[in-house]
């Protein structure tokens, strides 16, 4: 997106005595060309820059000139990054410094990048949680968010199905998945993930703990869920798919086995129909999944999968047999 980069080029000239128009391109990513309209923009708006002709010369701001906007606190910082999901924040308590951080961030930017963030905060929003969910009990994010920032361990009680376990444990991260927030959090020396809904009770202690430096929560998740994901995944079925069919895959399927599945795909036959293997969940996730490609998929595998997949169609012919 230009805006942030020119904001990102604003704060590389703020913090650069004198660069070179290749080495603000370099430094962005760009090509020099998009560098030379970059710095016309900043011009532009009204960012005082001084250009110096000849073997060592540059680009450099004015002398004493500053966006002002490396005043920001920790919080509204954290704020900035995350404003795509403002009520997110609202529960980790974060409400009032994203109200401050925006109000700095108008005040500061010039006139014509101020905007072009407004006309992009009217016409984007993230709504995390699924349609026709109930929402979970966050009753103690707050605390638990508390114990993050501050790096202090915390006694936690956590329900497993019908009872309840004693933790103590460092929490590393808190993670927002599809509306539901996820504990990342660190036992000994294991890492696991709890569901903020079931923690029945939280009580920070005195003591703190040292983060690990070569920890990075958002590698680790991806790392962590890619893993979960792939041990649901165990039952390899085999089907035949219409050209309409492939088409359809990736909206009836998770992205990835659609993905790697139409990747590995080989030519369709004579009759414009795909052979290729998905690796799914249970017989019956598998026969409702693959359920949503309606004509335009046969089953040819396994048994129990066919059978299951059989089962639903029939039912629903004779719910639909005058």
């Amino acid at each position: 997106m230009r805006a942030e980069r020119l904001v990102a080029l604003l704060f590389t000239l703020q913090t650069r005595r004198s660069a070179t128009v290749a080495e603000l391109a370099e430094a962005l990513g760009v090509s020099q060309r998009t560098m030379h309209r970059d710095l016309a923009a900043l011009s532009a708006a009204g960012v005082p820059l001084w250009t110096e002709p000849g073997r060592y010369g540059g680009v450099r701001l004015v002398e004493g000139w500053r966006t002002r906007l490396d005043g920001l606190t920790t919080r509204e910082a954290v704020a900035i990054f995350a404003l795509g999901a403002p009520r997110a924040l609202a529960e980790l308590g974060l409400g009032t410094a994203i109200t401050g951080a925006h109000a700095k961030v108008t005040a500061t930017l010039p006139t014509p990048l101020r905007e072009q963030a407004r006309r992009v905060a009217q016409r984007f929003h993230l709504d995390a949680p699924g349609w026709f969910r109930r929402e979970d009990d966050t009753e103690h994010l707050a605390d638990l968010a508390t114990a993050v920032w501050e790096q202090r361990r915390a006694h936690l009680r956590y329900r497993r199905d019908e009872w309840t376990v004693d933790r103590v444990l460092d929490p590393l991260g808190l993670v927002l998945k599809a509306g539901v927030w996820y504990l990342v959090a660190r036992v000994d020396d294991d890492v696991r993930t709890y569901r903020v809904a079931r923690v029945s009770g939280v009580e920070l202690l005195d003591e703190t703990f040292d983060r690990p430096d070569d920890f990075d929560l958002a590698s680790w998740w991806q790392r962590s869920s890619t893993s979960f994901e792939r041990t649901l995944q165990r039952v390899p079925v085999t089907v035949r798919l219409s050209p309409t069919g492939m088409r359809m895959l990736p909206a009836v399927l998770e992205a990835d086995i659609a993905v790697t599945a139409l990747r590995d795909a080989p030519p369709p036959g004579p009759d414009g129909w795909t052979e290729l293997e998905l690796r799914l969940e249970s017989p019956e996730i598998a026969a409702g999944q693959l359920i949503g490609l309606g004509a335009e998929v046969e089953v040819l595998g396994p048994a129990s999968v066919r059978s299951a997949f059989a089962d639903i169609t029939r039912r629903m012919l004779e719910r639909h047999t005058p």
